[in-house]
């Protein structure tokens, strides 16, 4: 059963999802929760480090307890089963420019608009656009538009519990994941992926480092042929979190680039 990374209500939105290693709790803007058993929920983030003021300064917390990377300076990209649809939405808080989000220059914008990634219905196109009241003065995160950075190492950050069950985490934990390939990701997961929307992560072998409860909507991203930070995919779901054989699964953003440049048109950015 795919279990995905944000908390399983509101009232746990702040909760942490594991990053192995990483503390990241990915949360919804405002979406139902996603069933899960007791075996397969993020709780814990596995392996993370803190990260560096700046050093990712395009990532954002959402208040409904996931996570987010500055699409433009006024839009957040995440993930579809963050938010409850499309339409007019004031009630999404966002927190940028910091790495503690207790720190007193922390940026907090309110959502104006949510734009859920079209025919979403559970499986596979886990994307949507948040739209900000104002721009926030921090770089964006540009998206991969092609599979050419689809090997390797990549990086995931985020705010999540350092156990499971436990609060979201007050500092950006970050860790690093190897790429899997669709024919493992497949034999892992079966049916339940959705090949070509999504690509996996993770140590196959050993586990211990992955995204988890609380981290839903994040950025996996790595750095291009010019050395500039390039989003490959969203922190989606997975089957407990760093578990050996189980990677993580995120939408795949190449995919979708088409799709997310015409809806944020549509959204003003």
């Amino acid at each position: 059963m795919r279990s995905y990374r944000k908390p399983l209500s509101r009232s746990t939105a702040l909760a942490a999802v594991a990053l192995a290693a990483v503390s990241l709790q990915p949360g919804s803007a405002s979406a139902a929760p996603a069933p899960a058993s007791a075996g397969s929920v993020h709780h814990q983030v596995v392996g993370g480090t803190k990260a560096g003021q700046g050093e990712f300064p395009f990532m954002v917390r959402l208040s409904m307890g996931c996570g987010g990377a500055l699409y433009a300076k006024d839009i957040v990209l995440t993930a579809a089963h963050c938010v409850d649809g499309s339409g007019d939405n004031t009630s999404i808080t966002a927190t940028a420019g910091v790495v503690d989000l207790e720190d007193s220059a922390a940026v907090k914008v309110n959502s104006t608009k949510v734009l859920q990634a079209p025919g979403y219905d559970g499986k596979g196109k886990d994307w949507a656009l948040i739209k900000l009241a104002e721009p926030v003065d921090q770089p964006t995160l540009k998206i991969a538009e092609n599979d050419k950075l689809n090997s390797g190492d990549f990086t995931i950050a985020g705010w999540g519990a350092e156990k499971e069950g436990g609060s979201q985490q007050r500092y950006l934990l970050k860790a690093t994941v190897p790429f899997v390939d669709d024919a493992a990701c497949e034999k892992a997961y079966g049916d339940q992926l959705t090949p070509g929307d999504e690509i996996c992560a993770g140590k196959l072998d050993t586990g211990g480092t992955d995204t988890c409860q609380g981290d839903s909507g994040g950025p996996m991203f790595r750095k291009d042929d010019a050395g500039q930070w390039l989003q490959v995919g969203i922190v989606s779901w997975g089957e407990g979190c760093a578990r050996p054989g189980k990677p993580g699964v995120y939408s795949e953003v190449s995919t979708f680039a088409a799709d997310i440049e015409k809806a944020a048109g549509e959204l003003g950015g």
